[in-house]
C-alpha cells in the first residue's frame, strides 16, 4: 500500500463510519456563498487593433467573478476561435496572440476579422465589445501630387494622394518645396502657406511666381513608423482670367455639392470650399440649426478659423456636428457647398443598477446609460445571446428562474461599439430540507403497535421516505407509511407498525429530500426479544472499491455483534475494520483475498445468538490494450485492420465497435470478428471517404464498461453534398444558392459568373454590397435583372481534378407601380378621375379596392372603370361622377401577372368647409387673460388654417368684437389683454381653405383679480436708534390695486450682499391717504440696510418698490483697538500706540480714542483713573509719576458712545533722581559719636542704590565729609568727633540716575551725657494678612535705655506670635485682622525718655459675601450680592460660582456695583448650587454659604397607553407626541423591548427624537412583549414600562396571559394564599415597611449629625485658625501665588459639593474612582449621599465650613459594627457590612424597584471596591460581577478627596504619609502646593513635612475606570460622557451580565461636553479624569473652560432670529456658539444604537 495515500483513505473510512453510526444527521445543500457573482470585465480589449505583420499583436482580456470566469475568444457569429499554427494563438492567461508573420501567410479570416472576448462562469456569460482586428502587410506604396489649376488671386489647395489600401494608416507629416523648406503644421493662419489638419497644403493668393515652384509631401506610416516622400512633385498652373468668372467648384464638387466629414472629438477638422472665381470671391460659412432649414453664420474665434474659403475647427466637440454651408459669391454669380460634419466621441455605456436581486414574480429594470457620438443602435444580450431588445431601458415584468444571469447593453455605430454588464440574481428563499420533529430511540416490549413520526420543512416542499437498516420500507399488511402537508408548508410523515415483533427492531431512518438538499434522521427501535438477523442480499462490488456493510440485527438487548469468515472472527487483516454497532468495512477489495461468505453473529447476555450470512462477490472491470492506425491518413481503396485486445476483466466479455458513436453495420464495407474470448478484429477491405472518423472498441462485463478510441483520416476527392441547380428568383428578393462539397482535406468552394449570355468563359465575382459568398453559398441581396446569367460553382481540395457545376439564375419581374402612394383632392359635389399605371410583363390584370373592400361599379352607378393598354404596361382609370363625403377613402389598385403582384394607393380627399367648433371650455383664467380649449370639429378634409376667437364685454353687441387668430393645429389658446374682474362673452369659428364654419356657442367668463401692479409710494427710511429703523410709505395708485389691498410685505437685508430679503407683514390701513409705518428692530449697529415694500391682495404680492438704503444709528465699537503698545519716553511720559478696530466692528465713525490710565496699584479704583482723548492712533501721556508702573487701556468712541476697552497693558516710567529724605535725626551717642538716622524719600523715583551722609563742623571752614551708606541702612554712626563741638548733618538719596535733593540740615554736638532717644520715626506699616510684620525701634542712650512697647495703649507682653527683637524691633508673626492698630515704643534711661508710635494696617482678603436668591425662571436665576460688613480693604468685585446637580462648576465675574446678577442659559428643571467669593488686591476671599435651588420645569410626564402605543401584527407604532414635557423641552427617548418571558432587554434605539412617530419592527405576531421607554429632558428622565400583545396575522387580538407568577409583567399583583387578608398584599406592605425603616434611620442620623456639628464647628471662634492652614505653608520652589485667581477658594480651604455631572445610573460604579490605583494601604472609602428630596425648600443655606483643630491626629477606627465614629465628619458614614434599603437617590427612580444593598468590608486596608461593583454588596445568589439596581449610590464616586457633602456628611482621609488631594486642580500638580485643603464641614486632612500632591486625574486605573457602565447592554453608546471630553476610552468590563434582570434606564446624553478644550487628549492624566473629579471650571488656567450652553437650540426660528442669521450670512442654524472668552462650547452629540 502506498503510504501517502493511506491517510486520506483512513479519513474517508472514519467519515463513513461516523455517517453510519450517526443517530440524527442532516444533509443540506449549502446555500450559495453571498460573495459569489457573475463575470465582470477587468480589462476589456479596445474596438480596433491594427498591427503590422512585422510586429504582431497581443490582445488582453481579463475578467473577475466568483468562481473565477473562463475566458473564451469568439468570432462575431459566436463560434469559438482556436489556434492557427504560426498565425493565431490563445495563451494560457487568456490573451489572443497574433505572432509576426510573412506577407504570403496573410489569411483574411484570421487577420481581418471581428473578434470578441467571452467570459463565463456558472452564473452567466458576458461578451466584450467588438474587436476589429486588422493586420497590415508591409506593401510598397507611393504618394502622388496632382497638378492644380488655379485662377490668379485665388487660394490653391494641393492634395497628397495616398493609395486607398494604406490610406487608413498613412498620414501627411509635412510638405517640402523645391528649395528644401519644410512646411509643417502650425497655428499661424496668416502666412502664405498653411498645412491643413487633413494634410492638404493651402497656398493663399497665388500669383504667377507660384507657377514655378514644385512641392512634395512627406508621409508617415503609423504602424511601422516609416516615412517617405511623394513619388511625384506637385505644381500649380496659374491661369489668367479672361473677363469675369463666376464661382466654379473644383473636383467632384459639381456632382452633389455635399461632402461627408468625420473627425474624432478634440481633433482638428478642415471643411473645404473648393471654389475659384474672378474677381476673387467672398466666402461665407453657415451652419444649419439642427432639425430646421434655418441657418446661422459660423462665429469665428480662437478655435474656429477661416483661411480663404477653408474653415478650420480646432479641438472639435460633439456640438460642432451638423450640416455646414459654404456660400461663395462675387460680382458675377454665386455657388454653395454643403458639408455634413460628424464629430465622433468615444462610446461608453453603464447599466444601472450593476447588480440586483429580485424575488420571483417581481419586476426587474435595467437602464443603459450611454455617452458618445454618434449612437446608431442599442441592443441587449443575456448570457451572450441576443434578446432582441433595442430600447435603453430593459424591463422584465415578472422575473422567472431562467431570467437570472448576466445582461449586457451594447451601443454601436459604424466605427466602434461599447458594452456594459449587469447581473440579475434571484431572490426569495430556497430552503434545504430540515427535520423539524422526529421520533426518538425507543425500547419496548413486543405486541403493541408503533407509530413513528417525522416532520420536515423546506422550500420547495420535500418528499419523505423511510428505511429500516438501509432498506426502503414499502407499505404491506404490517407496515403503513403516510404523509400530509400542514398549513405552514411542513410535511408530516408517519410509519405505523402493527403489533410490533422482536424482529421489527433496528435502525429506522426518515429521509426528507428535495431538489435543493437532503436531510435525514435515524434512531433505533429496540424491541425486547431474542437476537434476530434479517436476511442480507448478495453484495456485488467492483475490485478496488471499499465495502461498507452493517449487520441488520433485531432483538434487545444485544450484547455483541461480530463478523466471521470461515469461522474466524474478523478482522484478520489490516484492510478489515469491525465496529461494535455491527459495521464491517473492507478497503481496496480484491477478488482473491476478499470474495467470500461473511457471517454476522449477534448474541445477548443469556447466550442466545443469531447468525446471518452475506455473500460478497468481487467483480473486475475490463482492460483494453491501446491501438491505432499506424500509417496515418489512408488513401481511398487502402486495406486496413485494427485489433482490440482485452487481457483483463471478468468473463463473459462483450466486445463491439462504433464509428463516430454509431454501431458499425455491414453495408459500410467494414467487418468485425471475435478472436477468442478476449479479442476482436476490425477489417476495412477498401477505405472509402465515409470511413473517416473515430473508431471505438467497447468492452463490457458485469463489473462495468471500458472503451478505447482511435481516429482514421482518409484522403478523399471532393464530392457533392449539395449540388447547385438552376434557380429563378423574383426581382428584388434576396437570392441564395447553396453549393456544398465534402472531401479530405476539406475542399475550397468558389463561384464565378459567365461572361455574356452564354456559358463558356467565366470570371471571378466582384465583391460588392449585394453579392457575397459565405461558406460556399452564393448570396445576392435585392436581386435585379442585371444579375441574371450563368454561374459556375467549383470545389477543389487537391485530390483529383475537383468538381464544378454550371447553373442558370433567372430573375422574374412582377408588375410594378412607379408611384406607390399619392394624395388626390376634390371638392364635395364635383366629379373626379383616379388613374393607376402598372409596368411589367403582360398580361396584367388590375382591380380596384376602396378601403380594402372590392369596388364593383355595378353596385354604384357613380363609379366607372376604364383600362388602356400601354407599351410598358396598363393604365386603369376610375371616374366618380359626383363626389360625396364618403368618397374620402383609400383607393387601391392591385396589378397581377404570372410573377407576382403590386399595388398602389390613392388617398382620395373630398374637401368641404369645416363644421363649427364645439365643447368650448375655460381651462384657466387670470385677471388679464383666459385660457380656452375646444374640441376640433370635422375639418372638411382640408387642414384647418386657423381658428378665430371672438370676444366682447358682456354689455356690448357682437358687432363690437375683438378677435384672436389661432393656428389651426391647436385646440387651446389664450386670450390676453383683458381687464381684471370683467365679464366677457367668447365664441369661436374654424376656417380652412374651402371656407369658414359657423360660430360656436358663446361662453361667459369673469376675469379674476390680480396681484397689485403698482408699487408703494413715498417710501422713507429713518434711523430710530442703533438697532431700529422706521419705514413709512403710502399705498400704490388706486388704479393699480387690481383688487382690495390686504397689506404689505416689508423686506429688508444688509446692503451690498447677495442674501435674500427678510419680509415682515403689515395689515392695510383703510383710512384714505393715511401713511403706513413699521419699525425694524434688532438690526446691526451702524449698518446700511436696503428696504423694499410690496403691496398684496388675496391673489398675491405686487411689484417690489425701488430699494431704499439707510444706515442704523451709530453704536459703540464692539471690538477694542488692537495692537495696543506703550513705550516709556521719560520718567514722566509714556507714548501709547494702537491700531483702530476692524471697520466692521466700529459700528459707526470713530471720532476719538480714549486712553484710560492709572498707576497699576490704584487701577482697581475707578475714581483714580485718568482719561486722555485723541483723534490720532497714538498719544503721549504727560505728568506721570516717576518710576511707576502704569496700567493703560484704549477704547474707541463714536457718536454712539464709548466702545470696548482693550486688554490692559503696562509700562513703567523711567527712574529719576529721588526726592530728599523725608526726615533726619541726629542723636548723641557719646563724647565722640553721633547717630544720624533718616526716613526714605516720599518719592524715590527709582530703586535707591545708596544714601550719602554729609557732615560738617559748624562755624569752621572745614571741608564737608561724606559717607556712602547702603540703601537698606537707615542710620549712620559718625565717630571721631570733637567733644562739645556742634556738627551739621544732612542726607541725600541716590538712584541709578544720580543723587537727589538734600534733606534738611540738623545740628548736634557730642557730649558725655547721652539721654535716651529713639532713632526710628513714627511710621505707618501695611502688612499682608498671614505674613510677618516688623516694626523698628532703634534707641540710643547711656546708660542703655529700657525699651517697652504698648499695643493700642496696653502694655505688651511677649507671646508665641509677638516678641521684641534684640534691636528693639517688634516682630509679629502671621498677622491677622485683629493686629491692626497703634503700636508705641518707649525708650527711657536715667537722663531722658522718648517714644514713637507706629500704625499697623492689615490688608486681608474679603470675608464671605451674602448671597440671596431673587427670582427663578426655566433657564435663569437672579441673585443679590452684598459684601461682608467687616471688610476693611476695598472690594474689587465678586466671582459667582454655580453648577447644575450633575455638571461642572461655572463662574461668572460680577462687578462690585451690581446689586443683582442674572445667571442665564441654565438647564430647565434642574437643581443648581450657587455661592460667591469676593476679591480685592490681596486675592480671593472666603466663599459664601451655598444656595441650593432649582430652575423651573419638571421631568417628562407619562402619556396614556392608548394614545402612545398603536399595535399591529409584527410592529408597534409609538406616538411620542403623546408625552408631556413637564415644561422642559424633550431631548430624546430610549426605546427598549423584550418578550414577556425574557429577562434581557433589547435596546432598539437610544436616540429617538421627539415630535416623531417611531415604529418598532420585526415583532412576532400574537406575542406578549414588554416595552420600556426612557424619556429625557434637562430636568431628568422618566421611565415607563408597558405590556402589549401584537395582533395575530389576521389582525385579531390574543387573550391576556397570566400564569400566576407575574413573570414578564411588573404590574402583576403577587398572589396571596387564600387565608391571608387582602390588605397584606406584598405590593403594599414591602414599600410601607421600607419607608418606616428609612425614616427612622434618617431621624437618628440627623440627630447625631446635629449634635456632632455643634461640638465640632469652630468657625464661630477665632478665624485666624481657619486661615492659618492656608498661609503658614512653606512655598515650594518656584511656586507663585496669584492672589486674584477666582479659584483661590481652593487654596483658602473651600471645597465644592459633590459633582455629579450625569445621574448615577443604578447598579453601576459610574463616577467612582478606584482608590487602589497607587497601591497605598490605609485609605478608607467613605461614601455619603445627598438626597435632594429631604428638604422641600427652594434652596438651602449651608453653614460656613468649620476648621479642624490643630495637632489632632485621628487614628484608624476599629470595630465595624459600630456606626457612630468618634471622629468629626463621620456622622453620615455607612458602616461596613451594614445592610440598607435605599428608596432612591433621584426622584426619577421607582421606589418599588429599590433593592437592599450591603456595604463592603474594609478589605484589610484596601479601600477600593471590587472591580465591577458600585460600592454595594449584591443580594445572595447573584454573581459577584453583576450590578444590582439600587435607587441610590453611596456618593457618585468613591471619594478619596476632602469634600463638603451637601447634607452635612463628611469624608475624611486618614493616611500616615499625607497627600494633597485637590480635585479642582486636575492635571496641575505643581502650581498650588502651598496650600492645604480643608474640609468644608470639619473633616480634616493632615499635611506631613514633605507634602506630595495627589493628582486626582490619576485616580482611575488605566485598564478600566468604571468597569462596565451598566449591567445590561449599555456599555458603549455613552463612552464619551466625560465631563471635559477627556475620557479617552472606557473598557466594558466584567459587569456586562446577560442574567441581570433588573431593568435599567440608560443614562441621558451629556448636557455639556466641551470638545474645544485644549486638554482633550493632552496627557494620561487628563485622559482618565472621571466626571466627578474636577468639580468646577479652573478659571484663568483654562484647561477646562466653563461650558456655555447655546440658548434655544431649535430648528424653528423667529423672524428676529432669521434676520440675525441673514445678517451673518449664515444659511444653517449655528446650534453651538463657542464662547471664546471662556474657551468652551457645546458639543453636538451623536448617540448611536448598540
Amino acid at each position: 500500500m502506498n503510504m501517502p495515500n493511506e491517510r486520506p483513505k483512513w479519513l474517508m473510512l472514519y467519515a463513513a463510519v461516523a455517517l453510519i453510526a450517526c443517530g440524527s444527521q442532516c444533509f443540506a445543500a449549502n446555500p450559495p456563498d453571498a460573495d459569489q457573482k457573475g463575470p465582470v470585465f477587468l480589462k476589456e480589449p479596445t474596438n480596433r487593433i491594427d498591427f503590422s505583420n512585422s510586429t504582431g499583436a497581443e490582445i488582453e482580456c481579463k475578467a473577475s467573478g466568483n468562481p473565477m470566469p473562463e475566458i473564451i475568444w469568439i468570432r462575431s457569429d459566436g463560434t469559438a476561435v482556436g489556434d492557427v499554427p504560426g498565425l493565431r494563438q490563445i495563451s494560457s492567461d487568456g490573451k489572443l496572440v497574433f505572432p509576426p508573420f510573412r506577407a504570403e501567410d496573410y489569411r483574411q479570416e484570421v487577420h481581418a476579422q471581428v473578434y470578441a472576448c467571452l467570459a463565463r462562469n456558472q452564473f452567466g456569460s458576458i461578451i466584450s465589445r467588438d474587436v476589429h482586428v486588422r493586420a497590415v502587410v508591409n506593401q510598397f506604396y507611393e504618394a502622388e501630387i496632382m497638378t492644380e489649376y488655379v485662377i490668379r488671386g485665388n487660394a490653391a489647395v494641393l492634395k497628397c494622394s495616398i493609395p486607398s489600401f494604406v490610406a487608413d494608416f498613412v498620414r501627411v507629416e509635412s510638405w517640402i518645396d523645391d528649395e528644401g523648406n519644410v512646411l509643417s503644421f502650425s497655428d499661424n493662419y496668416d502666412g502664405k502657406y498653411l498645412v491643413l489638419p487633413s494634410g492638404e497644403l493651402h497656398i493663399r493668393e497665388v500669383g504667377p511666381e507660384d507657377g514655378y515652384k514644385s512641392y512634395q509631401c512627406r508621409t508617415k506610416h503609423r504602424l511601422t513608423g516609416e516615412t517617405r516622400l511623394s513619388a511625384t512633385k506637385g505644381r500649380l498652373v496659374i491661369t489668367e482670367p479672361v473677363g469675369s468668372v463666376s464661382p466654379q467648384l473644383n473636383g467632384n464638387g459639381n456632382q452633389e455639392h455635399i461632402t461627408l466629414t468625420r473627425v474624432p472629438k478634440m481633433g482638428s477638422v478642415t471643411l473645404m470650399c473648393p471654389a475659384q472665381a474672378y474677381p476673387v470671391p467672398f466666402f461665407r460659412w453657415y451652419k444649419f440649426i439642427e432639425g430646421t432649414t434655418r441657418k446661422q453664420a459660423v462665429v469665428l474665434n480662437d478655435r474656429v478659423k477661416q483661411v480663404s474659403g477653408t474653415l478650420i475647427i480646432k479641438d472639435a466637440v460633439v456640438e460642432d456636428s451638423g450640416k455646414y454651408l459654404c456660400v461663395v459669391n462675387n460680382s458675377v454669380g454665386g455657388e454653395s457647398v454643403e458639408t455634413v460634419l460628424t464629430v465622433t466621441a468615444p462610446l461608453s455605456a453603464k447599466i444601472d443598477p450593476p447588480t440586483q436581486t429580485v424575488d420571483f414574480g417581481r419586476p426587474a429594470v435595467f437602464t443603459c446609460q450611454y455617452t458618445g457620438n454618434p449612437i446608431k443602435t442599442v441592443s441587449w444580450m443575456k448570457d451572450g445571446k441576443v434578446i432582441g431588445h433595442s430600447e435603453p431601458v430593459l424591463r422584465i415584468e415578472s422575473v422567472k428562474k431562467e431570467d437570472k444571469g448576466m445582461y449586457q447593453c451594447f451601443v454601436r455605430n459604424d466605427q466602434e461599439s461599447a458594452e456594459a454588464s449587469a447581473e440579475l440574481k434571484l431572490g426569495g428563499r430556497f430552503d434545504p430540507p430540515v427535520i423539524r420533529q422526529a421520533f426518538q430511540e425507543e425500547t419496548m416490549e413486543p405486541g403493541p403497535s408503533v407509530f413513528l413520526k417525522c416532520v420536515a420543512g423546506g422550500n420547495p416542499t420535500p418528499e419523505i421516505s423511510w428505511e429500516l437498516d438501509g432498506k426502503k420500507i414499502a407499505n404491506n399488511d404490517r407496515y403503513q407509511v403516510g404523509q400530509y402537508v400542514t398549513v405552514n408548508g411542513d410535511v408530516v410523515s408517519y410509519l405505523n407498525i402493527t403489533s410490533v415483533h422482536a424482529n421489527d427492531g433496528g435502525l429506522y431512518k426518515c429521509i426528507a429530500k428535495s431538489k435543493v438538499g437532503v436531510a435525514e434522521h435515524s434512531a433505533k427501535l429496540n424491541v425486547y426479544g431474542l437476537p434476530y438477523i434479517r436476511q442480507m442480499e448478495k453484495k456485488a462490488i467492483v475490485a478496488g472499491e471499499t465495502l461498507i456493510v452493517t449487520c441488520p440485527v433485531a432483538g434487545y438487548p444485544i450484547d455483541s455483534i461480530v463478523w466471521e469468515r470461515d469461522n474466524r472472527a474478523l478482522p484478520i487483516n489490516r484492510k478489515q475494520k469491525v465496529f461494535p454497532n455491527g459495521t464491517l468495512i473492507i478497503e481496496n477489495v480484491e477478488r482473491n483475498s476478499d470474495q467470500a461468505t461473511y457471517t454476522c453473529v449477534a448474541k445477548n447476555q443469556e447466550g442466545y445468538s443469531a447468525r446471518g450470512s452475506l455473500e460478497v462477490q468481487v467483480m473486475v472491470l475490463p482492460r483494453i490494450i491501446p491501438f491505432d492506425f499506424e500509417e496515418g491518413p489512408a488513401q481511398v481503396g487502402q486495406y486496413l485492420t485494427l485489433h482490440c485486445s482485452v487481457p483483463g476483466g471478468d468473463l463473459p466479455l462483450d466486445i463491439d465497435w462504433t464509428l463516430d458513436g454509431q454501431q458499425i453495420s455491414e453495408d459500410l464495407g467494414i467487418t468485425t470478428s471475435r478472436v477468442g474470448r478476449r479479442g476482436s478484429v476490425l477489417t476495412i477491405e477498401a477505405v472509402e471517404a465515409r470511413h473517416a472518423g473515430n473508431f471505438t472498441c467497447h468492452a463490457r462485463n458485469l463489473a462495468g464498461h471500458q472503451q478505447y478510441t482511435t481516429p482514421l483520416n482518409a484522403y478523399v476527392p471532393p464530392r457533392w453534398i449539395l449540388e447547385p441547380t438552376d434557380k429563378a428568383f423574383a426581382q428584388g428578393s434576396d437570392a441564395k444558392v447553396e453549393c456544398k462539397a465534402d472531401g479530405f482535406p476539406k475542399p475550397q468552394v468558389t463561384w464565378k459568373k459567365a461572361v455574356g449570355d452564354t456559358p463558356g468563359e467565366y470570371k471571378d465575382l466582384k465583391k460588392s454590397d449585394n453579392i457575397r459568398v459565405e461558406e460556399g453559398t452564393l448570396h445576392v441581396d435585392n436581386i435585379q435583372k442585371t444579375n441574371e446569367g450563368y454561374y459556375l460553382c467549383e470545389a477543389i481540395n487537391g485530390i483529383g481534378s475537383g468538381l464544378s457545376a454550371v447553373i442558370m439564375i433567372s430573375v422574374q419581374a412582377p408588375p410594378e407601380f412607379t408611384e406607390k402612394l399619392r394624395n388626390q383632392t376634390a371638392r364635395r359635389g364635383e366629379p373626379a378621375v383616379l388613374q393607376c399605371e402598372a409596368k411589367g410583363e403582360k398580361p396584367i390584370g388590375i382591380l380596384w379596392n376602396m378601403n380594402n373592400m372590392r369596388l364593383d361599379p355595378k353596385n354604384d352607378n357613380r363609379y366607372t372603370i376604364r383600362e388602356e393598354i400601354l407599351s410598358t404596361g396598363v393604365m386603369s382609370s376610375l371616374s366618380i361622377k359626383r363626389t360625396e363625403r364618403s368618397d374620402s377613402a383609400l383607393f387601391t389598385c392591385v396589378a397581377t401577372n404570372a410573377f407576382g403582384s403590386d399595388d398602389a394607393s390613392i388617398n382620395m380627399i373630398v374637401q368641404e368647409v369645416p363644421e363649427m367648433p364645439y365643447a368650448l371650455k375655460v381651462l384657466d383664467k387670470s385677471g388679464r387673460s383666459v385660457q380656452l380649449s375646444w374640441a376640433q370639429p370635422y375639418d372638411g378634409n382640408s387642414p384647418l388654417d386657423r381658428y378665430i376667437i371672438e370676444f366682447k364685454r358682456s354689455r356690448a353687441s357682437w358687432s363690437e368684437i375683438d378677435r384672436v387668430i389661432v393656428p389651426g393645429h391647436t385646440t387651446e389658446a389664450q386670450v390676453q389683454k383683458l381687464s381684471p374682474a370683467t365679464t366677457y362673452n367668447i365664441r369661436i369659428v374654424a376656417e380652412n381653405a374651402i371656407g369658414t364654419s359657423q360660430s360656436s356657442e358663446a361662453v361667459t367668463i369673469i376675469t379674476a383679480e390680480e396681484a397689485p401692479s403698482g408699487k408703494p409710494q413715498n417710501i422713507k427710511v429713518e434711523p430710530v436708534n442703533q438697532t431700529t429703523m422706521r419705514v413709512t410709505w403710502k399705498p400704490p395708485p388706486r388704479t393699480e390695486w387690481n383688487g382690495e389691498i390686504l397689506g404689505y410685505y416689508v423686506g429688508y437685508k444688509l446692503s451690498n450682499t447677495n442674501s435674500s430679503y427678510v419680509f415682515e407683514t403689515i395689515n392695510f390701513i383703510t383710512e384714505e391717504g393715511k401713511e403706513h409705518n413699521l419699525e425694524l428692530q434688532n438690526l446691526r449697529v451702524y449698518t446700511q440696510y436696503s428696504v423694499v415694500i410690496q403691496a398684496f391682495n388675496k391673489i398675491g404680492a405686487g411689484p417690489l418698490s425701488e430699494e431704499e438704503k439707510q444706515f442704523t444709528a451709530e453704536g459703540t465699537p464692539s471690538q477694542p483697538p488692537s495692537d495696543t503698545a506703550c513705550t516709556t519716553l521719560t520718567s514722566q511720559t509714556i507714548r501709547v500706540g494702537w491700531v483702530s478696530p476692524p471697520l466692521e466692528s466700529a459700528n459707526g465713525v470713530i471720532k476719538t480714542y480714549k486712553v484710560v490710565y492709572a498707576p497699576s496699584d490704584e487701577w482697581y479704583d475707578e475714581t483714580k483713573r485718568h482719561y486722555k482723548k485723541t483723534a490720532s492712533s497714538d498719544t503721549v501721556l504727560h505728568g506721570l509719576k516717576k518710576y511707576t508702573n502704569y496700567t493703560m487701556q484704549v477704547l474707541a468712541t463714536t457718536a454712539g458712545g464709548d466702545g470696548v476697552r482693550s486688554v490692559p497693558i503696562h509700562c513703567q516710567t523711567e527712574p529719576d533722581v529721588p526726592e530728599a529724605p523725608t526726615d533726619v535725626k541726629a542723636l548723641v551717642m557719646g563724647n565722640a559719636a553721633i547717630l544720624v538716622s533718616w526716613r526714605p524719600p516720599a518719592q524715590p523715583n527709582g530703586i535707591i542704590t545708596q544714601y550719602t551722609v554729609y557732615s560738617k563742623a559748624e562755624g569752621a571752614e572745614t571741608e564737608t565729609k561724606t559717607q556712602k551708606v547702603p540703601h537698606y541702612q537707615m542710620s549712620f554712626e559718625a565717630t571721631e568727633l570733637e567733644k562739645n563741638k556742634p556738627y551739621e548733618f544732612w542726607v541725600t538719596a541716590s538712584t541709578t540716575i544720580g543723587e537727589g535733593q538734600q534733606s534738611k540740615s540738623i545740628v548736634a554736638m557730642p557730649s558725655d551725657q547721652v539721654p535716651a532717644k529713639i532713632a526710628s520715626f513714627d511710621d505707618t506699616f501695611t502688612a499682608t494678612f498671614k505674613e510677618d510684620a516688623k516694626m523698628p525701634c532703634l534707641a540710643v542712650g547711656a546708660p542703655q535705655p529700657e525699651i517697652t512697647w504698648k499695643i493700642k495703649g496696653v502694655e505688651f507682653s511677649a507671646n508665641d506670635r509677638m516678641r521684641v527683637l534684640p534691636d528693639g524691633s517688634l516682630l509679629i508673626k502671621s498677622v491677622n485682622r485683629q493686629d491692626a492698630g497703634d503700636y508705641s515704643c518707649h525708650a527711657e534711661n536715667s537722663i531722658a525718655k522718648d517714644s514713637i508710635t507706629h500704625k499697623l494696617i492689615v490688608l486681608a482678603p474679603p470675608q464671605s459675601p451674602h448671597v440671596t436668591l431673587s427670582a427663578t425662571t426655566t433657564d435663569a436665576l437672579t441673585v443679590k450680592l452684598k459684601p461682608h460688613e467687616g471688610d476693611t480693604a476695598p472690594l474689587h468685585g465678586y466671582t459667582l460660582h454655580y453648577k447644575p446637580e450633575f455638571g461642572e462648576w461655572e463662574t461668572s465675574e460680577v462687578s462690585v456695583d451690581s446689586q443683582k446678577h442674572n445667571i442665564e442659559s441654565l438647564l430647565c428643571g434642574s437643581r443648581y448650587q450657587v455661592y460667591a467669593t469676593g476679591f480685592n488686591n490681596i486675592g480671593a476671599g472666603e466663599a459664601s454659604d451655598i444656595l441650593n435651588t432649582r430652575t423651573k420645569g419638571q421631568k417628562p410626564k407619562l402619556p396614556e397607553k392608548p394614545r402612545f402605543i398603536e399595535v399591529s401584527s409584527n410592529s408597534v407604532s409609538l406616538h411620542f407626541k403623546a408625552w408631556k414635557d413637564g415644561g422642559c423641552p424633550m431631548s430624546h427617548f430610549v426605546v427598549e423591548s423584550k418578550k414577556r418571558d425574557q429577562i434581557e432587554w433589547n435596546q432598539i434605539s437610544n436616540n429617538v427624537k421627539p415630535d416623531n412617530n417611531y415604529v418598532v419592527l420585526d415583532l412576532e405576531p400574537a406575542t406578549w412583549y414588554n416595552l420600556r421607554i426612557t424619556a429625557h429632558n434637562s430636568a431628568g428622565f422618566t421611565v415607563a414600562e408597558y405590556d402589549f400583545a401584537t395582533l395575530t396575522v389576521t389582525g385579531g387580538t390574543i387573550a391576556p396571559l397570566d400564569d400566576g407568577t407575574g413573570h414578564g409583567n411588573v404590574h402583576t399583583r403577587i398572589r396571596l394564599p387564600a387565608w391571608m387578608p387582602e390588605w397584606l398584599d406584598l405590593n403594599f406592605m414591602v414599600p410601607l415597611i421600607a419607608t418606616v425603616v428609612v425614616v427612622a434611620v434618617g431621624i437618628c442620623v440627623v440627630c447625631v449629625a446635629l449634635s456632632r456639628r455643634r461640638a465640632d464647628d469652630m468657625r464661630g471662634g477665632q478665624k485666624d485658625v481657619y486661615y492659618d492652614v492656608v498661609y503658614n505653608q512653606t512655598m515650594g520652589p518656584g511656586a507663585t501665588l496669584d492672589k486674584r485667581r477666582p479659584d483661590l477658594r481652593d487654596e483658602l480651604g473651600y471645597i465644592a459639593p459633590p459633582n455629579r455631572k450625569l445621574p448615577p445610573v443604578p447598579g453601576s460604579n459610574y463616577n467612582t474612582c478606584d482608590r487602589i490605583k497607587r497601591g497605598r494601604g490605609g485609605l478608607r472609602s467613605n461614601h455619603s449621599t445627598w438626597d435632594p428630596r429631604r428638604n422641600p425648600n427652594l434652596y438651602e443655606e449651608l453653614k460656613a465650613p468649620p476648621v479642624p483643630m490643630h495637632g489632632n491626629h485621628y487614628g484608624h477606627a476599629h470595630g465595624n459594627a459600630e456606626c457612630h465614629y468618634r471622629h468629626p465628619g463621620m456622622e453620615d458614614e455607612i458602616c461596613p457590612y451594614a445592610t440598607f434599603h435605599l428608596l432612591g437617590f433621584r426622584e426619577e427612580m421607582d421606589p418599588t424597584k429599590a433593592m437592599n444593598f450591603q456595604t463592603f468590608p474594609h478589605q484589610n486596608g484596601h479601600a477600593g471596591p471590587v472591580p465591577g461593583h458600585a460600592g454595594t454588596m449584591l443580594p445572595p445568589g447573584h454573581p459577584g460581577h453583576v450590578h444590582s439596581r439600587s435607587g441610590s449610590q453611596s456618593m457618585p464616586r468613591a471619594n478619596r478627596y476632602q469634600r463638603k457633602n451637601s447634607q452635612g456628611g463628611q469624608s475624611s482621609i486618614y493616611t500616615p504619609a499625607p497627600e494633597y488631594d485637590d480635585p479642582a486642580n486636575c492635571a496641575e500638580e505643581d502650581q498650588y502646593r502651598r496650600y492645604t485643603r480643608v474640609n468644608s464641614q470639619g473633616g480634616s486632612l493632615y499635611s506631613g513635612p514633605g507634602p506630595e500632591y495627589d493628582d486626582p486625574a490619576n485616580c482611575a486605573p488605566e485598564e478600566d475606570q468604571y468597569g462596565s457602565q451598566y449591567g445590561g447592554p449599555y456599555g458603549q453608546p455613552y463612552d464619551h460622557y466625560g465631563s471635559r471630553g477627556s475620557m479617552g476610552r472606557r473598557s466594558i468590563g466584567s459587569a456586562r451580565n446577560p442574567g441581570n434582570g433588573s431593568p435599567e434606564p440608560p443614562p441621558p446624553p451629556p448636557r455639556n461636553h466641551d470638545m474645544s478644550n485644549s486638554s482633550f487628549n493632552d496627557s494620561k492624566e487628563s485622559n482618565e479624569i472621571s466626571e466627578a473629579e474636577c468639580d468646577r471650571d479652573h478659571g484663568p488656567r483654562g484647561n477646562y473652560g466653563a461650558v456655555k450652553r447655546s440658548p434655544q437650540p431649535k430648528d424653528q426660528r423667529t423672524t428676529e432670529e432669521m434676520r440675525k442669521l441673514i445678517e451673518r450670512n449664515e444659511t444653517g442654524p449655528k446650534q453651538l456658539q463657542l464662547q471664546q472668552t471662556n474657551g468652551a462650547g457645546f458639543t453636538a452629540y451623536d448617540t448611536m444604537a448598540v
